[in-house]
């Protein structure tokens, strides 16, 4: 089976919400979040190497952040790192990944992952994934992977399997948008719903199947790019009609009209680390709460602060109490975390 897996890494996002480190020029899956001597990028392709061989690695990002992932991952051949012209949403860049693979490996059997989250539990997601391209190989199921859920995240999206068996695929019932928090507590009571990580495994085929019968206008767009993928005049190609892709998620094309969708659903301890929050709950605090990454960073006075600063400058805080500090290039934020939701506001200049 690992012959025919391949691993499409969605690489293009800017990641606005942890502002001021990441930003449109840097953003977050180019960095180092946690201190731990890897990029969130480089971490996704860690816990996918079980898996798969590392020439059958795909990364899909930006024009501009096409030399930040060669060197990030120097073993990447340059083919198989795909550059957008512009950003299309996920709809366009899976077409697109999916469509270059087919042309060489028309039995290809492929997860799709986002490059911006973490898994603590890595052993366990490599034997989910594993199930679920088993499934894939011999059906025609789109299997999506969901994260049991551990508190009423109203940030997430909700798959709703039909058994709250975990570590099975299992049918869904349907896609669920972020809820309100009341109704992210029934969820969580149900037991039935499960986090949406954004992770998809499919065979080739299947998703050219449902791209054209769902999405057929992007798909009309890949067959006209087809005769160029794989020579010297694909970018050129791609640069004319990439841009005239509808501009929508996979959720919305595919994944919430298909009637081949399965989960297969675990704890992960799995973050998309979309907020300062979430890093903050993955950091090793102080006996205050406390949490610093960087420099020479000293806190006085303290509670349940966050301090994350780039270099080796020296940070003194005294008496914040539930704050971010955060500092990179020049920029400096200094917020509640009971405000963090604005932070793209700020970030924006609004």
């Amino acid at each position: 089976m690992k012959e025919n897996t391949h691993i499409v890494i969605m690489a293009g996002g800017i990641g606005s919400r942890l502002w001021p480190l990441s930003t449109p020029s840097y953003p977050k899956q180019f960095i180092d979040i946690l201190g731990v001597g890897m990029t969130l990028l480089q971490l996704t392709v860690d816990r996918f190497l079980p898996l798969a061989a590392p020439d059958h690695f795909w990364v899909v990002t930006s024009e501009k952040y096409v030399g930040l992932v060669r060197e990030q991952l120097p073993a990447i051949p340059d083919q198989q790192i795909l550059a957008e012209p512009e950003a299309r949403n996920t709809a366009p860049c899976i077409a697109y990944s999916c469509t270059k693979i087919r042309c060489r490996y028309p039995e290809a059997n492929i997860v799709v992952t986002p490059a911006d989250a973490i898994v603590l539990k890595t052993e366990l997601f490599a034997e989910v994934i594993g199930k679920a391209l088993a499934e894939t190989a011999v059906s025609d199921a789109i299997v999506t992977v969901g994260i049991a859920p551990t508190r009423p995240e109203t940030g997430y999206g909700y798959i709703h399997a039909v058994s709250a068996e975990t570590e099975r695929v299992v049918d869904v019932s349907e896609f669920r948008e972020k809820p309100d928090l009341e109704t992210a507590r029934a969820y969580l009571a149900d037991g039935k719903y499960f986090w949406n990580a954004g992770i998809f495994v499919w065979n080739v085929r299947t998703i050219e199947a449902e791209l054209r019968r769902h999405a057929p206008q992007i798909m009309g767009i890949m067959d006209q790019l087809a005769p160029s993928l794989y020579t010297e005049g694909e970018a050129a190609a791609l640069a004319e009609l990439f841009p005239r892709c509808d501009k929508i998620s996979i959720d919305y094309a595919v994944m919430e009209k298909s009637d081949r969708i399965r989960v297969i659903a675990a704890d992960l301890a799995w973050s998309d680390l979309g907020s300062w929050g979430s890093v903050m709950s993955h950091l090793c605090a102080d006996s205050s709460g406390n949490a610093a990454i960087g420099g020479d960073v000293r806190l006085f006075d303290c509670e349940r602060t966050l301090v994350h600063t780039a270099g080796e400058k020296t940070v003194v805080v005294d008496g914040l109490r539930d704050y971010i500090v955060a500092e990179k290039d020049g920029l400096l934020l200094i917020c509640p975390f009971a405000n963090e939701q604005r932070i793209k506001e700020y970030s924006a200049g609004k």
